[in-house]
């Protein structure tokens, strides 16, 4: 997969245009496709790949820019799978593929980094399955243990994770645009403009982000809340259909024409 990938990145790309159309529908400047919150379901994640390789291919798009909107980790049995395949292939294709970190991933370093103190937090998040992924054993890991346990258990995952990816999951990005296109993990402050978004409100959400439209141009698409299907609507695209738990995972086509496609696995 991530030789035809490669494949149908290294098309030329047109002329860059004179700059995003001013209405109400998102202009990237080159096709971009958004995964929703994948949570160790790397059976969808090569469905997703393999859709937008189809798409790709389909509209012959050129120069076509692919978005993880974070929450590669927890709940799903194969989070580290997950995790070290989209680690892959933003190191294969620097240019055309872009991880952004979810809070999921933020609850992990954390963990790293305090334990005792973190660790119940992360665990009633979904923690025990990214765990088990790499090959830990944590059947009497509970909220409630003694900090020595999630001590050992957080030298133990440090022993199992790569230090590469440990450096790549910390240094991942919060949001990432083009365009009047903007792409985060959980949402933003309708209020402030997206280039002052605090960090917190990217990676856990803002309270009038669903309820308050912005009142500039700009499109934010975003994951980290779950629902039935893909939304569109004032300005927001959400991507997160709850896929490790309903196995239906959504990636959304964008095109510079403002043309809008779910992709579904």
């Amino acid at each position: 997969m991530i030789r035809r990938l490669g494949h149908v990145f290294s098309r030329a790309a047109p002329a860059a245009a004179t700059g995003p159309a001013r209405d109400e529908r998102p202009h990237p400047d080159f096709p971009t496709y958004v995964v929703g919150d994948l949570h160790g379901r790397s059976d969808l994640l090569e469905r997703a790949l393999d859709k937008i390789d189809e798409h790709v291919g389909r509209i012959n798009a050129r120069n076509p820019h692919v978005v993880f909107v974070g929450d590669y980790i927890d709940h799903g049995h194969d989070s580290a799978t997950v995790l070290t395949r989209v680690w892959e292939l933003s190191k294969e294709l620097p240019q055309n593929v872009t991880c952004l970190m979810g809070n999921h991933e933020r609850m992990l370093l954390d963990f790293l980094a305090d334990p005792a103190i973190r660790g119940p937090r992360w665990l009633r998040s979904g923690a025990r399955a990214t765990l088990d992924s790499f090959g830990l054993h944590t059947s009497q890991l509970e909220p409630g243990c003694p900090p020595d346990l999630f001590r050992h258990e957080a030298q133990e995952l440090t022993r199992h994770m790569a230090p590469a990816l440990r450096e790549w999951m910390a240094d991942l990005p919060l949001s990432w645009s083009s365009g009047n296109l903007w792409v985060v993990h959980a949402g933003a402050d309708p209020q402030h403009p997206m280039d002052q978004q605090s960090p917190r409100v990217l990676l856990w959400g803002h309270p009038e982000f669903d309820s308050r439209p912005r009142a500039d141009d700009t499109w934010v698409v975003h994951g980290h809340v779950p629902g039935s299907g893909p939304v569109l609507e004032d300005g927001r695209i959400c991507v997160d259909t709850g896929a490790w738990e309903t196995g239906l995972l959504c990636t959304a086509a964008i095109l510079p024409d403002g043309a809008i496609e779910f992709l579904y696995a």
